[in-house]
């Protein structure tokens, strides 16, 4: 397999935008996406609560939009997921996208309105570890996707289920529906699954990840944001989670997600198989980061991951779901960031990217 290119820049809240201009160029997103194509820009809302290291910032999405502009790249649109515990018009707003495309005239479409876009059956061509298993009735995508660039805007953080999140893991909210905790118990295989798909359905794939304010500890959630100053790109998306995951001190080929992918040739997750371009002395940082584990994981742990899964579809495929949904609202949004996070956000706003996320109301 030949060598994955990843960019990684330090930065600073004085030069972000700019500085994500120049990661696209060293990462070389002319060659990866299609110039003739309508580009998606699928951002990555984590929590619709403003949790830092969590989210795409503002600074991320604006930056992105104008290296595409600037390349040449003048249709795009933002699409927006909900799932069973975020709420997409939420978190756009209290994110500060709204400003961001509106100054950049970015329309906003949803994968859960029918008047943007509908669910209609695929047929993969590449081999399926686990979605037609999972999904017998037949595996559904937005028909909108089809033939467009996809540019996926994640941030460096860790992930109770799958240890860490970034690139490959965004496609989960834009390609399945709500119906996609199905897939928790087989998060790892779903998640190759999805890139094979997008490697079929798109024009072009790319990818940038914002490590300006990292997440350690139980995330996607509930973290612990640690300030990192770093940026990185890549037409990969195995290789930039691979790089993504070993700066935060794991080593990619143990996480599954990254090497069935690497090992079924759909990206490079060997980081001795990487090209590291731009500030390559970033790249070798540890950061130390881990899991750790909360009163949602430990639930999620018993259900999908314990011998309680055999029954899971009495949990998850009839309406006790709601009972799940609501015990996720109440310790996420009525608990933990009441308690926790609310003080975390405005300790973090009082630092120097906290200031800068003030800039964009």
């Amino acid at each position: 397999m030949a060598k994955a290119k990843v960019a990684i820049l330090r930065t600073s809240p004085e030069t972000v935008v700019g500085d994500y201009v120049r990661l696209f160029d060293l990462a070389g997103f002319r060659g990866c996406l299609d110039p003739g194509a309508t580009t998606i820009l699928k951002d990555n809302i984590s929590w619709h609560l403003p949790m830092p290291g969590a989210n795409t910032t503002p600074w991320q999405l604006e930056g992105s939009i104008r290296a595409l502009r600037g390349g040449g790249y003048q249709d795009l649109v933002c699409v927006e997921n909900v799932t069973v515990v975020t709420n997409a018009h939420r978190g756009e707003r209290l994110n500060r996208y709204r400003g961001v495309l509106n100054d950049h005239h970015v329309p906003i479409l949803y994968n859960f309105y029918d008047e943007d876009m509908r669910w209609e059956v695929y047929e993969p061509r590449s081999d399926m570890l686990v979605l037609r298993r999972i999904f017998p009735d037949g595996i559904r995508i937005p028909d909108y996707f089809h033939g467009k660039n996809v540019v996926h805007l994640p941030t460096v953080k860790t992930h109770i289920y799958t240890t860490t999140t970034g690139a490959m893991k965004n496609a989960f909210g834009g390609l399945l529906s709500t119906y996609r905790h199905y897939t928790h118990s087989w998060i790892h295989e779903t998640l190759v699954d999805l890139l094979a798909i997008q490697k079929e359905i798109h024009a072009g794939i790319f990818a940038c990840m914002d490590g300006t304010t990292a997440g350690n500890g139980p995330g996607p959630r509930t973290l612990v944001p640690v300030e990192k100053n770093v940026i990185l790109a890549s037409g990969d998306c195995v290789a930039i989670d691979a790089v993504a995951a070993k700066l935060m001190g794991f080593d990619p080929m143990t996480l599954p997600y990254l090497s069935i992918a690497h090992e079924r040739g759909l990206g490079v997750a060997d980081p001795r198989e990487i090209e590291i371009v731009g500030d390559a002395d970033a790249a070798s940082e540890s950061w130390g980061f881990g899991v750790g584990d909360n009163l949602a994981s430990r639930a999620g742990d018993l259900l999908w991951f314990s011998p309680l899964k055999a029954i899971q579809k009495i949990f998850f495929r009839t309406s006790m779901v709601q009972a799940f949904v609501t015990g996720s609202d109440v310790y996420h949004d009525r608990y933990w960031w009441p308690v926790h996070g609310k003080a975390i956000f405005e300790e973090w706003k009082r630092g120097k990217w906290g200031r800068l996320f003030e800039r964009y109301r």
